[in-house]
């Protein structure tokens, strides 16, 4: 076990051990393990814990010297009431909940319409656009980001176009976006994409038609965005496929978009939604045939109220629903050889994880569900590629969850 030479010289000075009876070494290691909920209470014990479990920056550097591992599931959460929004972290290791600093924002934003995506191996996560809390006709160019190892937020450069309920995705190291509101709640069929390392936005080819989205994710290397089913259900919903490899949009398979009815997530190399309606079973998508199949198991546990924040890491599939309950979908898969498909089937198990106490916090939404109302002349408006506020509706159905592995090197 080797720490940095500034650390092993703190410790040096401190004089006492840390744990009476354990080698430095070995004590170093049982603290760092501490959930981070506990840092409060255990700093308080001697001038050694308050000097490694006071300082966040100092805790999670010796963690990643040492190849610590834990992976963490962060939520953007907002208090029903006020609408003000806080970050809750669960740690999946430890199964306990600690928050982390807010964002450095001037103004107050709307907890609904952000996208975020995660980048594990270097614990880090980025928060892109939304709309203002006063006038949410007025969409944000903002970008955030969050470094577990620092444990702080700094501001990147803006996106080219300010923008809300897009679609958004990492692939191969790069963070792409695409379509979402405008001002005055008007379409966009803009796309960009931002290198990380460089932090500067670059426009990429057009969606071909104005959307927003209902939800997208990242499968076999492209970005797959649907704008979800428009009431009273008359005209299927769009879908887009973009390839970053040609630069290019196709349309998306009819059954694929037809089916996605939900907040989707990637286990095991498939397609996965978590419908929308409460107490509904898991479904898979198989590409083969265009089609989509419910999985074997029991349905979304009836703890699990709307609105939804829908993840996976590691093969299982997080839900958290009101209050922060959190579902955890154990997925296995067996492979039907002797049927005449020889094609992977899927079943789950779900296993209940309670929010933090006494929370009254709701998960935000990047999920917008467009309703049609009828016109003031009595008849019904037509889907066009964009809508003023007053013939959409929006519901807080789901926000993008990240999962972090927070101190990968």
């Amino acid at each position: 076990m080797r720490l940095g030479k500034g650390f092993q010289f703190e410790l040096y000075l401190q004089g006492e051990p840390l744990i009476p009876g354990l080698p430095d070494d070995v004590a170093l290691n049982c603290l760092l393990r501490l959930p981070v909920e506990c840092h409060t209470a255990c700093k308080a014990v001697c001038k050694r814990w308050h000097f490694l479990l006071g300082n966040k920056e100092r805790f999670f550097t010796s963690r990643k010297e040492l190849g610590f591992k834990d992976p963490w599931l962060f939520v953007l959460a907002f208090q029903k009431c006020t609408g003000e929004i806080e970050w809750q972290v669960l740690d999946l290791t430890n199964f306990s909940w600690h928050s982390i600093p807010t964002m450095p924002c001037k103004d107050n934003i709307c907890p609904h319409g952000i996208s975020c995506v995660s980048f594990p191996s270097e614990g880090a996560l980025f928060v892109c656009g939304g709309m203002m809390a006063s006038d949410v006709d007025s969409p944000l160019d903002l970008v955030f980001k969050y470094e577990i190892q620092k444990n702080n937020w700094t501001v990147m450069k803006k996106m080219n176009t300010a923008r809300s309920f897009f679609a958004s995705g990492v692939i191969n190291g790069m963070i792409y976006v695409a379509g979402g509101n405008s001002a005055d709640l008007f379409e966009l069929d803009s796309a960009e994409v931002m290198d990380p390392a460089i932090g500067n936005w670059h426009p990429v080819a057009s969606m071909g038609t104005n959307m927003a989205s209902y939800d997208s994710a990242v499968f076999n290397g492209k970005l797959l965005v649907t704008e979800g089913w428009l009431w009273p259900f008359f005209v299927s919903p769009r879908g887009r496929v973009y390839d970053p490899i040609t630069n290019t949009w196709e349309n998306m398979a009819l059954g694929l978009r037809e089916g996605w009815t939900g907040s989707s997530v990637v286990v095991y190399g498939h397609l996965f939604v978590v419908s929308e309606h409460e107490r509904m079973k898991l479904k898979v998508y198989y590409p083969d045939n265009d089609s989509w199949e419910t999985t074997q198991g029991p349905p979304l546990p009836e703890q699990i109220c709307k609105p939804f924040a829908v993840n996976a890491y590691d093969n299982i599939i997080y839900v958290i629903g009101r209050y922060l309950h959190v579902a955890m979908g154990y997925i296995s898969k067996r492979n039907e050889t002797g049927s005449s498909e020889n094609k992977w089937r899927f079943s789950v198990e779900w296993q209940v994880i309670d929010g933090p106490k006494l929370s009254d916090l709701t998960p935000s939404t990047s999920q917008r569900e467009r309703i049609k109302r009828e016109g003031a002349d009595g008849s019904n408006n037509k889907r066009g590629d964009s809508h003023s506020g007053s013939d959409i509706g929006m519901d807080s159905n789901r926000d993008r969850l990240q999962a972090l592995s927070g101190e990968r090197a």
